[in-house]
């Protein structure tokens, strides 16, 4: 049986999935929240909808709003517990942001569930209060990334500043009044200088990226003493087979070229006058020679490490929902 790109053996994945998670269809998945109204109308699906992913309002209704009814029992059952506890110690210390972890390929569309996460939480009326971070803003610049000869690994452990990531979770974590991510532009491909994401104490923070399920390392091979998850009060994963996420990523690469890659002052502009045949054939490059080999060595060795995996069809519609147990 092939993985998200690996072989693994039939019987390992099943061992696997039957120790940890229980696994939910569609139809199992959708009755959890039936009776709940969805707050969303399609044309504010349509605008928290990625390039290439399938989204619409039976998607919805099935898979995001049972998640996220079960996600405001957590939020709401972590504050009761956070209140018993500041109680029972006589502690003064300010209500901390329930965080949620959003990881995943690129192209697997990791990004809209996140976005449709934060639409839907900020409707539920005990957390109205809902950020969303991307780690993109904590990518080396550039400049650094040039310097060390790193341009072409971006999207890879070593391509962050963990330390950053680590203390911007850090001081979340600690109820501070107001901290700042850098803001990464996709457009121009770069850290944007001086400019950053101001987050005050939300009830929800939710982060998402690439890496951060991963464990890391320190620079020197030695793993971190503080781990990203540390922080994560909940952690999605959202998966695929290799095949499907690599198709995905070649029809989003042909519709950037007729899209933003057009911007005069897009990093790719120069992508936007390739002839079809040499547009695919830049995206497998890229494909083989970056994002799947990211895929199979970095990302996906952590779904094991997520609290609940979305695994998505070919048609991008997801099939199957994975709850870790108790």
């Amino acid at each position: 049986m092939v993985v998200m790109g690996l072989s693994v053996p039939p019987a390992a994945v099943t061992r696997e999935f039957t120790s940890l998670y229980v696994e939910h269809d569609r139809d199992e998945w959708r009755a959890l929240a039936e009776a709940e109204p969805l707050p969303l109308t399609l044309t504010e699906i349509e605008r928290l909808r990625g390039l290439g992913d399938h989204l619409d309002l039976d998607e919805v209704g099935t898979v995001y709003l049972p998640l996220s009814r079960l996600l405001s029992m957590y939020v709401a059952n972590t504050q009761r517990l956070w209140d018993a506890q500041r109680r029972f110690l006589g502690s003064a210390e300010p209500k901390v942001p329930f965080v949620i972890a959003v990881a995943g390929s690129v192209a697997v569309g990791k990004s809209t569930t996140a976005r449709l996460l934060q639409a839907l939480l900020s409707r539920w009326p005990d957390h109205p209060r809902v950020e969303l971070v991307t780690t993109d803003g904590f990518l080396h610049p550039n400049s650094t990334l040039i310097a060390r000869n790193l341009l072409h690994r971006k999207g890879f452990p070593e391509a962050y500043d963990r330390r950053a990531l680590v203390r911007f979770l850090a001081e979340v974590k600690a109820g501070r009044a107001e901290v700042h991510a850098p803001v990464y532009s996709h457009l121009v491909y770069d850290i944007v200088p001086g400019q950053v994401q101001t987050v005050r104490q939300p009830d929800i923070l939710i982060l998402e990226g690439l890496n951060v399920l991963q464990h890391g390392t320190d620079g020197t091979g030695r793993l971190p003493k503080v781990f990203l998850s540390d922080f994560f009060d909940f952690s999605v994963y959202v998966d695929a087979l290799e095949a499907d996420v690599k198709s995905w990523y070649m029809h989003r690469f042909l519709k950037l070229r007729e899209t933003a890659f057009r911007d005069p002052t897009s990093y790719f502009r120069r992508y936007a006058e390739l002839s079809h045949d040499q547009a695919m054939a830049t995206a497998e490059s890229l494909w083989e020679q970056i994002n799947g080999p990211n895929l199979r060595e970095n990302i996906a060795p952590t779904r094991s490490r997520a609290r609940l995996v979305l695994t998505k069809g070919v048609d991008h519609t997801v099939r199957r929902i994975r709850l870790r147990r108790l």
